[in-house]
């Protein structure tokens, strides 16, 4: 049973249910949780259909990119590495990502 519940769990809370609110207003709470349910079933539908459409259509009207082969590396794609550590950084940090020790740009 979900939640580690037993049928008499089940069957106690049914009852301190029924004292509590009685039983002319017991089908009227459950039909109002049944449609609460309902509607939010419903709206998480629409909603992760909603999220698929808009990632098909970026996947669609994104063009693909093909990488140049012969095309230098830019300058940002140039890597200094740090003395301290041997960790690979963008040439323009200062200071090294891994263990901060500032970096010499020489």
């Amino acid at each position: 049973m979900p939640f580690g519940l037993q049928p008499i769990h089940l069957i106690f809370i049914l009852l301190a249910a029924l004292i509590i609110f009685g039983p002319k207003r017991l089908p009227e709470i459950g039909r109002g949780i049944g449609k609460a349910l309902n509607e939010f079933r419903q709206g998480a539908k629409e909603m992760s259909e909603g999220f698929q459409e808009e990632i098909s259509k970026k996947n669609e009207s994104a063009p693909m990119m093909v990488a140049d082969e012969t095309a230098a590396p830019s300058p940002q794609d140039a890597r200094i590495y740090c003395i301290r550590c041997g960790t690979s950084n963008l040439a323009g940090a200062h200071y090294c990502n891994h263990c901060g020790n500032a970096l010499t740009t020489e």
